[in-house]
């Protein structure tokens, strides 16, 4: 009988998803007896009432690589332990469907899932393989913050869509005198706040990992202005806060969806800043999902596609447990509990880009 795998995305979408994908299969095909199946929407598709896994062969995914999205679809919605469902009454509640996948795993013949997603996902991999189902993980985030790899796909092309958007605000801005504030992605890093702030010259750059007091940001935006006659530009992470602050959201009221939405960081920062005077007219830019889609960038092609040669190579040798890593200039792999240790936070006393940024006069708010 052929070895077979089951591949699933899971979190938010994430340019490079496809490539790994494709990755997997290609490199599954150069060998023989084996069969690579997509369930669809992460988990749920093998969860289901109805099992929805489609047949992935080299015909399938050819020329996926320049493809934003998955093609298996993807959710951060549901999944083995908190899988939603609907009771007589109308109402949703969850439950834990995780023995039902495995038993589906063992029935339809799986030998190895493979889980491409970030910390979310990854977690559940742990939980998984706690159960005796085996599990290699491929790392997933434009956030990218995950510690064990220099980088996840995904992260090059958000910062690159992030920073075109963020040229096209400086000189929208320069014409009416204007301060933009342009808010990213980056719950608990600001890898893309960093990175696109300094690629489009920002004059302040707000992320989670530093606290920001509202007089100092408007201390920056004083000197940009000369007889009421300037512009100023600011990058600010969804969970930037401020000093003494909380991140600006609000809980999900979805079934299945534990996650803490994040958004209105610009909106507030705005606020605090007409609150003590900064009578500039201010503009915010909220950038959300836009990061997430598009062609990847040539980095993320060539990272996701070696993510997924080696996810297939880690299946194929029976080493389970695993999470695909990137060292440069090595593809290596970690185990899934170390994957998921700690968080990829930058650290600002000794972040060579935080360093570079201070160096060309940006404010972080501190």
């Amino acid at each position: 009988m052929a070895r077979r795998i089951l591949v699933a995305t899971g979190g938010g979408d994430c340019p490079g998803l496809n490539a790994v994908i494709r990755g997997i299969v290609k490199r599954a095909y150069l060998e023989e007896g084996w069969e690579i199946f997509g369930c669809i929407e992460s988990f749920n598709g093998i969860l289901k009432d109805n099992i929805e896994i489609i047949p992935l062969t080299p015909k399938v995914v050819s020329g996926l690589h320049v493809k934003g999205g998955t093609i298996i679809k993807t959710t951060n919605r549901g999944g083995p332990f908190h899988f939603p469902v609907q009771q007589e009454d109308g109402t949703w509640t969850t439950e834990d469907r995780s023995e039902l996948m495995k038993r589906r795993l063992e029935n339809l013949g799986i030998e190895a899932v493979v889980n491409i997603g970030g910390d979310g996902s990854q977690r559940i991999s742990v939980a998984l393989e706690n159960m005796g189902i085996n599990v290699v993980g491929v790392p997933k985030t434009i956030d990218n913050d995950l510690a064990t790899t220099d980088f996840t796909f995904g992260f090059q092309t958000a910062v690159q869509i992030a920073t075109e958007a963020f040229d096209k605000l400086v000189t929208t801005a320069e014409s009416h005198n204007r301060i933009f504030i342009m808010e990213v992605m980056g719950r608990d890093a600001g890898w893309i706040t960093l990175h696109s702030a300094l690629a489009g010259g920002a004059d302040v750059c707000l992320i989670p990992e530093i606290p920001y007091d509202p007089r100092k940001v408007a201390e920056k935006i004083a000197t940009r202005y000369r007889d009421n006659e300037g512009f100023c530009n600011i990058v600010i992470a969804e969970g930037a806060i401020p000093f003494n602050g909380t991140v600006s959201g609000s809980s999900s009221t979805l079934a299945g969806d534990l996650h803490f939405k994040l958004h209105g960081a610009g909106d507030r920062l705005r606020s605090e800043l007409e609150e003590i005077g900064v009578d500039h007219d201010i503009r915010v830019t909220v950038l959300g999902h836009l990061q997430r889609g598009g062609t990847p960038t040539a980095f993320d092609r060539i990272l996701a596609t070696a993510f997924g040669v080696k996810a297939f190579e880690l299946v194929k040798d029976r080493k389970y447990g695993q999470m695909v890593v990137y060292r440069q200039p090595d593809i290596l792999h970690v185990s899934l509990r170390e994957a998921i240790s700690q968080p990829n936070l930058i650290d600002p006393k000794t972040n060579a880009f935080v360093h570079a940024a201070r160096g060309v006069g940006m404010s972080f708010g501190d």
